[in-house]
């Protein structure tokens, strides 16, 4: 996902200014995209639910975070990063992305092998 434009948030530009003089929300427009950003202050973060409800009718999201989330998962697991895995103890991790060589009963991908993964999502999900 591209990152939002460094423009929009650095100090000195007329969108960080309304969030720092305490806008709840700054809409930001250009030729190419939109952005709202709601800034949340001291509000809990909105659950899963709540944020999708906000999107615009599509045919599949694609969700980075939310691990505690009931939902299908692919769990992303590098070797640099020295964690645990987490599809042990998670039944809602439905493959794994690695670059471990990794004994499992669910399908596993490397991480750069994103047409297996696009088309892993695209059969699990029912859209092919």
């Amino acid at each position: 996902m591209p990152t939002m434009p460094s423009t929009w948030t650095r100090p000195g530009k007329d969108s960080y200014r309304h969030r720092q003089a305490g806008a709840t929300e700054v809409l930001v427009s250009s030729s190419a995209r939109w952005v709202l950003m709601h800034e949340l202050r001291k509000e809990v973060e909105p659950e899963l639910p709540q944020l999708l409800d906000r999107l615009s009718p599509c045919d599949l999201v694609l969700v980075e975070g939310f691990k505690q989330q009931p939902i299908p998962k692919i769990e992303i697991h590098r070797r640099a990063a020295a964690t645990p895995l987490l599809y042990p103890d998670d039944p809602h991790i439905v493959a794994i992305a690695t670059d471990v060589d990794l004994e499992t009963r669910l399908p596993r991908f490397g991480l750069d092998d994103y047409e297996s993964i696009a088309g892993f999502i695209l059969r699990h999900s029912g859209m092919r």
